[in-house]
């Protein structure tokens, strides 16, 4: 009899980009916007409630030559 298992997950990213061209960047308004769009998601992805505070890794943050993007992902096991 096998010692094993195995399992299909499909990962989902979801994210959220902010222009930052150069020279000046990404606005303050433009960046908390998508911070709060990205909070109120994760928390629905996760059944949490309006108030609870999110872990500190619970959004990630990535920077290119052209944006800041939020991005957090959502593990789902295959039926």
């Amino acid at each position: 009899m096998p010692s094993w298992t195995w399992r299909t997950v499909t990962v989902t990213r979801r994210e959220w980009e902010v222009p930052a061209a150069q020279p000046w960047g990404a606005c303050l308004g433009d960046v908390q916007g998508a911070i709060l769009a990205a909070s109120v998601a994760y928390r629905e992805v996760h059944g949490l409630a309006e108030d609870t505070p999110l872990w500190d890794d619970a959004l990630r943050f990535h920077v290119t030559d052209e944006a800041i993007r939020i991005s957090f992902t959502v593990e789902t096991p295959a039926p």
